[in-house]
């Protein structure tokens, strides 16, 4: 009478065992699934911001979009748009400083297509101008503070929250131009705490080469101490402490040098005919020596008695050209252990560096920016364009306009002298990259200065739990799983059912 009651006892375990599998399964389905809906995308709320860079020969605009939810991370925010304003720098208006702001409403129409009607009024609005107004600024204050009060009338008016229109200096300039690049390169520390576990992490910062048409830029990281306090910057970033040294050099652009390396050349007497070894052969161009000596840069210069105009008549000569050009800097003088040139000091370089703006134009042009190339390589480059006939020069580029297509001579001359005087030679030249844009952002100022008024780089890693949300979720499920495989396997070894038992089919 036993054996009824063994076989429904045997029964029963079998239907308690297998809705306790189905209650098993279930269970695990109902945390994986709570797992997803709980890690599933929320609707992106992205934000807006606008840079113009009203440099001294163009104004440009640039559109910045980052999701609001990661607001403090590095490698985040991102360009969407660009959009160079027509004719030439706001400083050039100085005769007719209200045009300057009619100038940018085309480019702020297009700005106002892009962003999303909702996000106008939250979209903030700034204005950097550099070199080309800091010069303006010392010739005629008055003019300068009428275009700046004309490009703000604009930027006001618009529907975007403007937060200010000013000249950045060229501490400023330096310093924006570093740290755009070392956000978007990644080598700030990203913001994650697993990075405090890590004793002394540093991924490395790359130093900054910026070359405008007016001014030019050297930053970089510097172990050394720094002797002059003007050129001494410190940043702690993400929880690290940067000493940076950076300079500008004021009439150091490529416009402002050429105006440089001409006056030189110059001499006395009615001679309206010069021949210059800087520009192709076959190359002609006529100057007036008003609007030549008109810069500050060049003031106290004129000397000479000159006539109303002269004629540039192009050699294309690499050496002599090399030659005029060295004569604009002066290395006669320093009064610290070490200095580039015009007695400014400078420590000794160290790292990796990028060069953006006009550093990479020329050298994109001549066709050295693709790869790794010698120092030598790019001479040969700058020597072979240098004696090209101006014709043929024209004949093989299309459509670049002629200013900038005859100065490409000049401009690779006055690089190679430039970036030797901040001591680059034949080994340290390849730790040089050159830039034009950075995971499809341009390389310059503009993010930097961005990031730095709107505090999107904190000083400190913001405190954070070792894991994020949807990380913590997932840990959980693939313990709660592992686990119960360690549960069943441990129930099978110990109470194997007898079916399982050798011998038993």
């Amino acid at each position: 009478m036993e054996e009824p009651k063994v076989a429904k006892q045997k029964t029963w375990n079998k239907k308690a065992l297998f809705v306790l599998g189905v209650f098993f399964v279930l269970g695990i389905a109902a945390l994986t699934v709570v797992a997803v809906l709980q890690n599933k995308p929320l609707p992106e709320n992205i934000k807006y911001g606008i840079v113009l860079d009203a440099g001294s020969s163009h104004t440009s605009l640039y559109i910045y979009q980052w999701p609001a939810e990661k607001e403090n991370d590095t490698g985040v925010v991102q360009q969407v748009e660009e959009c160079k304003v027509e004719g030439n720098g706001i400083s050039s208006y100085h005769e007719k400083p209200g045009d300057a702001g009619l100038s940018l409403q085309a480019c702020m129409n297009k700005a106002q297509d892009i962003i999303p009607v909702s996000k106008h009024k939250e979209t903030p609005v700034y204005l950097g101008a550099t070199a080309g107004m800091r010069l303006l600024r010392l010739t005629n204050p008055m003019s300068a503070d009428e275009i700046l009060t004309s490009v703000e009338n604009t930027l006001r008016s618009s529907l975007f929250d403007f937060q200010g229109a000013r000249i950045i200096t060229g501490q400023e300039e330096g310093a924006y131009g570093w740290i755009t690049i070392n956000y978007l390169l990644g080598n700030f520390i990203q913001n994650s705490p697993w990075f405090k576990f890590i004793p002394n992490s540093n991924l490395g910062t790359s130093g900054a080469l910026d070359l405008g048409g007016a001014s030019t830029q050297i930053t970089f990281v510097s172990d050394e101490n720094i002797e002059s306090q003007d050129n001494s910057l410190r940043f702690r970033l993400y929880g690290k402490s940067y000493n940076v040294y950076t300079h500008s050099f004021l009439c150091y652009g490529k416009d402002q040098a050429l105006r440089l390396q001409l006056a030189n050349s110059m001499t006395n007497g009615h001679n309206i005919t010069l021949l210059d070894p800087c520009f192709n052969p076959g190359y002609k161009r006529n100057v007036s020596t008003a609007d030549l000596y008109s810069s500050p840069c060049l003031s106290g210069l004129r000397t000479l008695t000159l006539p109303q105009t002269i004629q540039i008549q192009g050699t294309g000569n690499y050496q002599l050209c090399k030659n005029k050009v060295q004569t604009i800097f002066n290395v006669s003088h320093c009064n610290y252990s070490r200095c580039s040139f015009n007695g400014i000091f400078q420590p000794m370089l160290q790292g990796e560096f990028a060069a953006f703006s006009a550093f990479f134009f020329v050298m994109d042009f001549l066709k050295v920016t693709k790869v790794k190339v010698s120092l030598d390589s790019v001479k040969d480059s700058v020597e072979r364009h240098c004696s090209k006939p101006w014709g043929e020069v024209k004949r093989e580029s299309g459509r670049i306009k002629e200013k900038y297509l005859s100065e490409y001579c000049f401009s690779g001359v006055y690089i190679l002298n430039l970036l030797d005087l901040y001591g680059f030679n034949a080994s340290s030249w390849e730790d040089i990259t050159f830039l034009g844009k950075i995971h499809g952002s341009d390389a310059g100022w503009t993010l930097g200065y961005m990031l730095n008024l709107t505090n999107m780089i904190p000083s400190e890693l913001p405190p954070s739990p070792p894991l994020s949300h949807g990380g913590y979720v997932g840990l959980m499920v693939f313990f709660a799983i592992f686990l119960s495989i360690i549960l069943l396997t441990c129930w099978l070894t110990f109470r194997k059912p007898k079916c399982l038992q050798k011998g038993i089919i």
